[in-house]
């Protein structure tokens, strides 16, 4: 596989160890980025062992709506390769310890460039790490006839709900900027088209007018 050329390479590179670390703990992150024709970038993204990592990518700009995608697991396999797609949904589970890579390759198109959309869900442990901590803090004297357990649960379900709401509203972010792109592009090969076509017709009436008044001239000379 040819070396990537990708900015958040050099990102990571140039901001130094702090900003490599900070990726050893998943977050959901979205990205829409323009890619031009004829390139590939590649973005990498570390994750922790046995998380559950969810990759979704759109393409909501440029002709044909469609772009090659590649994920890489930190050994350098290949986990997932599409060619010619316009959207993809893929979950890794369970994952390694490392960096994952994933490239979009507009190298095919010579001319047009693409708006890609693409988002990550991680199914991260932490938050209930962080709840067994403070339910470790509160004594059981003093939860009177509450049940913590009972809190904490619907605590949880309340947060993953809003989460998986969030996800949901940018997905339809995403394809209601698809939409609008797409509607955009036919509007003006429609106006394009209905241009060409007046001009056709209006020299055609010309045209004729001219053939008319021609064959009705009297060429003659009149003598005197």
């Amino acid at each position: 596989m040819a070396a990537p050329g990708s900015w958040w390479l050099w990102f990571l590179l140039l901001a130094g160890p702090s900003a490599a670390a900070a990726f050893t703990q998943p977050q959901d992150s979205e990205f829409t980025f323009l890619l031009p024709a004829g390139r590939q970038e590649c973005f990498y993204q570390g994750v922790v062992r046995n998380n559950s990592m969810e990759v979704e990518y759109q393409v909501i700009g440029g002709a044909g709506l469609d772009v090659d995608f590649t994920l890489v697991n930190p050994r350098g396999e290949i986990l997932v390769a599409e060619y010619r797609k316009s959207d993809g949904v893929h979950t890794v589970e369970p994952t390694e310890d490392g960096d994952y890579m994933m490239c979009f390759d507009n190298s095919f198109s010579t001319i047009s460039e693409k708006l890609i959309f693409f988002e990550l869900i991680f199914d991260s442990q932490q938050g209930e790490e962080e709840a067994d901590n403070w339910s470790e803090i509160v004594e059981p004297e003093e939860m009177l006839d509450i049940k913590l357990e009972d809190i904490k649960e619907a605590i949880e379900t309340m947060k993953l709900r809003l989460e998986r709401s969030i996800q949901m509203q940018t997905v339809l972010r995403a394809f209601e900027a698809r939409d609008r792109n797409l509607q955009e592009g036919n509007l003006q090969r429609v106006d394009f088209w209905s241009a060409v076509n007046v001009s056709v017709l209006v020299a055609v009436a010309f045209l004729q007018l001219y053939m008319l008044k021609s064959l009705f001239d009297d060429k003659r000379k009149v003598r005197t």
